[in-house]
């Protein structure tokens, strides 16, 4: 299952990078009209059909993916480098003020639903596909910050930290260079499970006209814009649901593996 993760999100990696190339109608991504073809089921030359504007749907699915990596690759590259510095810094001052104030606040996020902060936050934004970056952004970190804060708060009391506070080093080396690198095997496989997480919220910030704008091709708003159009042309909302199922399964396949793979290292 791993493997089969693996391929396919190298799969969706190269039809997004590729998009252009690989996209038969690659012109049907941006604002085109064609209604002589609109609403048509699927066919040899539009496998996945055309929207009410005749818009071929699997090349926008195909430039759906960029969007959708965009949205993930640049949440996670925003959350994890602040949650993770604030678990680690909380961890090894545990009990402490410094400790109290940072866990307080993260708990005060953990406490409000994710989808419903970011909607709250997107709201009150322009609806682009930056703005929900931003919203998701803000409310992802805390889980970072609690997962190392537990990670650190065990390493602290191991013979390397001690032996490392007993030759004088500082508390930034002790932090960055003794128990960081003890965290990094967890932070990766959270990683590589949270982009499907991330594009789903995304989607699902697009499916409510908060995330990306038509005309381009978001997920989300695809199968929102399909949704009125059930059950007789079913096909301008399956396609897209089924290409957020399949990107979400891939990275979820894929983050089971590298934890697997992480714990028979460790074992």
């Amino acid at each position: 299952m791993s493997i089969i993760g693996l391929v396919t999100v190298l799969l969706i990696v190269f039809l997004a990078v590729f998009a252009p190339l690989v996209a038969t109608h690659p012109k049907h991504a941006s604002a085109f009209v064609d209604f002589a073809n609109a609403s048509s089921p699927p066919c040899r030359i539009y496998p996945f059909g055309t929207d009410v504007v005749g818009r071929d749907i699997l090349s926008r699915i195909f430039f759906g993916f960029r969007f959708s990596l965009v949205m993930g690759v640049v949440v996670l590259a925003l959350v994890v480098p602040p949650g993770v510095t604030l678990g680690l810094v909380a961890g090894y001052n545990q009990g402490t003020w410094l400790d109290t104030a940072i866990m307080r606040i993260t708990d005060i996020f953990l406490a409000v639903p994710p989808l419903v902060l970011a909607l709250a936050m997107c709201s009150v934004l322009t609806p682009n596909l930056f703005n929900a970056m931003i919203a998701v952004s803000l409310m992802w970190w805390p889980w970072y910050t609690r997962l190392v804060y537990g990670l650190a708060s065990t390493l602290r009391n191991e013979f390397f930290v001690s032996s490392a506070e007993a030759i004088g080093a500082s508390k930034a080396h002790i932090i960055f260079r003794e128990i960081l690198p003890n965290c990094i095997s967890p932070i990766f496989t959270k990683m590589s499970l949270d982009v499907g997480w991330v594009i789903l919220i995304g989607s699902s910030l697009s499916f409510v006209g908060l995330g990306v704008q038509p005309p381009r091709p978001g997920l989300g708003t695809m199968v929102a814009d399909g949704a009125r159009y059930l059950p007789d042309q079913w096909w301008i909302s399956v396609f897209p649901a089924l290409a957020i199922v399949v990107v979400v399964l891939g990275f979820n396949l894929l983050g089971d593996g590298l934890r697997d793979m992480f714990a028979a290292e460790e074992g």
